[in-house]
């Protein structure tokens, strides 16, 4: 006689949950680097916009340079051309800034204290605008990638100190121009300044 004999068979083993703790784990570590890439990619793509954005200004600010020099070279006919030169009519130049007709952003040498430049309000009417004097076309205010405002400028007559004839009653004086440039946001600036020799 044969013996039957079952085969034991064992039972469901006893999970200990480690294999989904593992998974959850690498999950959650995925994810954070998921997280983190993202948050690298934006903070460089904001970045790259802010440079782009004070390039802009930059290149418009150094606009308006080249648009004072133009205004302190002037035509001969131009009701500002007399307001220039070696030995300049200082009746031009206006303490705290001019910001009305021929005298719109000159401004009066200043013998104690700060420079007009660092005074003046940029964004004010005591400047010259891009072209106010020199009709040069410049775009500004529309969309896309432009200036938001056109640039601005103001002149101080400065004494030259190469200017040899101390003894004189009407000293030379070289020009100070300091010009602000805007982004295609009104909060991005730039200011950018020259010593000018007519």
């Amino acid at each position: 006689m044969h013996r039957l004999g079952f085969a034991r068979t064992r039972g469901p083993r006893r999970q200990d949950g480690m294999s989904l703790l593992l998974v959850l784990m690498i999950l959650s570590i995925v994810s954070t680097l998921g997280i983190a890439a993202t948050q690298i990619a934006l903070l460089a793509e904001r970045s790259a916009r802010s440079d782009r954005d004070f390039q802009v200004a930059l290149q418009s600010a150094e606009a308006a340079l080249m648009d004072a020099e133009f205004d302190i070279f002037g035509p001969a006919a131009s009701d500002r051309r007399s307001a220039f030169g070696e030995r300049p009519d200082l009746s031009n130049f206006v303490t705290g800034c001019g910001s009305s007709g021929i005298t719109a952003g000159l401004c009066a040498p200043v013998v104690a204290g700060k420079p007009a430049w660092l005074t003046v309000d940029m964004t004010g009417d005591a400047v010259t605008e891009i072209g106010q004097f020199t009709h040069r076309a410049f775009q500004a205010g529309g969309s896309g990638v432009m200036p938001a405002r056109r640039p601005a400028y103001v002149i101080e007559p400065v004494p030259d100190p190469a200017d040899r004839d101390l003894g004189s009653s009407a000293p030379k004086y070289i020009y100070r121009v300091t010009a602000m440039g805007f982004g295609p946001r009104k909060d991005t600036k730039a200011v950018v300044q020259m010593l000018f020799r007519s």
